[in-house]
């Protein structure tokens, strides 16, 4: 008799246990501070797509049989006006600190005109009121390393180390003459970028980076600096959506191929993330 009755506080103690156990961790749990963790920094995989129209400001030259080409420049010469383009961005983090970035920026333009003056273009000369067709392609191959030394619920800051491939191209055609030079350099960029969040779901991040060829070789000449500020407005975790202002000023010369420019103007783009 004894027996049983131990039997069956046994069985009921371990009833009332199991019952109270889920509420007291219910109730652990909502003696939590709520989390601040902003919702846009909640991924693994981003991929991102943006619209940019940025206004043109530069020149271009090349050298051929010893003849100095002219500095031709992209507006008052050949007439190239604002042209939209896409961009695309892919984001793998595989950790909270460590982020593995790609970028790929297609950017060109086309244009007829008229030569208002004289210029020379690897090694041909094209005459004054002679109609021209140019073109001009360049193109930024951008695989990077970002790791947030400083990483808060609201923000971080990091550095970046990237490879950068760029390709550059340039043709003029006239009725009697048909030029291109195609310029390609690898080339590192270093740089530091940071985001912060002054709400939950809205962030500012602004990132610089850049680098400068040193003159070992006097056939190569590189610099260029990249600045890219932009805010994002996420709606879920899943989804944000960017807008931002960007510029990028490079020179590049390689043997007797030279190109100075410079783009900078709004972007309008969106992020999903997994």
């Amino acid at each position: 008799m004894q027996g049983g009755t131990f039997r069956a506080l046994f069985i009921g103690a371990g009833l009332m246990a199991a019952v109270a156990l889920p509420s007291t961790a219910l109730a652990q749990a909502d003696d939590r501070p709520p989390s601040t963790r902003a919702i846009g920094e909640d991924y693994h995989i981003e991929v991102g797509g943006a619209i940019w129209r940025p206004g043109l400001f530069g020149t271009i030259s090349s050298a051929q049989f010893g003849i100095v080409g002219s500095q031709i420049d992209f507006v008052s010469d050949l007439g190239f006006k604002k042209t939209q383009f896409m961009d695309g961005r892919l984001v793998l983090r595989p950790s909270k600190k460590s982020k593995f970035r790609f970028q790929y920026t297609p950017v060109s333009y086309a244009a007829d005109s008229t030569l208002k003056r004289q210029i020379i273009f690897n090694g041909i000369l094209y005459a004054v009121n002679v109609p021209i067709k140019s073109t001009f392609d360049w193109k930024v191959w951008r695989v990077g390393y970002e790791f947030d030394f400083i990483y808060t619920d609201r923000g971080y800051v990091g550095f970046l180390i990237e490879g950068r491939y760029t390709q550059m191209s340039a043709s003029l055609k006239s009725p009697i003459n048909d030029e291109g030079v195609v310029a390609k350099a690898p080339l590192p960029a270093f740089g530091l970028v940071g985001r912060a969040y002054p709400v939950e779901n809205i962030s500012v991040t602004a990132e610089v980076s850049g680098f400068q060829l040193p003159a070992i070789d006097e056939n190569y000449e590189a610099h260029y600096v990249d600045i890219d500020i932009y805010g994002t407005v996420n709606f879920s975790r899943h989804l944000g959506v960017q807008v931002g202002w960007r510029r990028m000023n490079t020179f590049l010369r390689v043997k007797t191929d030279q190109g100075d420019f410079r783009f900078q103007g709004l972007w309008f783009g969106g992020a999903l993330r997994y």
